[in-house]
């Protein structure tokens, strides 16, 4: 079984910067493919970023150019680096793990406001 932890959510005032983090822990012996999700009440996920397995990177159109995806493999970690946050930047962040989104976390919520 896969548990993925995310860490990193606040609040933060419009312009400014967080960073995402997200463990993966228990059987899988390698990082695989990871990303995120974003989820606002009254609205469906939207997707916010991939790294594959191979390093290829996919971002959602709404934070392309703002968000950077990253990982460290060794500690099966994926980062996501948010600037220039948006008030609509605002949801829970959600953390997934293989092609198929197939582990999922609890999330980490976000919040940008004045």
């Amino acid at each position: 079984q896969v548990r993925l932890v995310e860490s990193g959510g606040g609040l933060v005032q419009p312009g400014g910067s967080l960073r995402l983090s997200c463990v993966a822990s228990g059987d899988e012996s390698s990082i695989g493919t990871m990303g995120w999700y974003r989820q606002t009440p009254g609205k469906e996920r939207e997707f916010v970023a991939q790294i594959r397995a191979g390093g290829l990177i996919t971002y959602g159109g709404s934070v392309k150019g703002r968000f950077t995806i990253s990982r460290d493999s060794a500690k099966k970690t994926v980062y996501l680096q948010m600037d220039t946050l948006k008030p609509e930047d605002t949801a829970l962040y959600l953390c997934y793990k293989g092609m198929n989104q197939d582990y999922w976390g609890q999330g980490t919520q976000v919040t940008v406001s004045s």
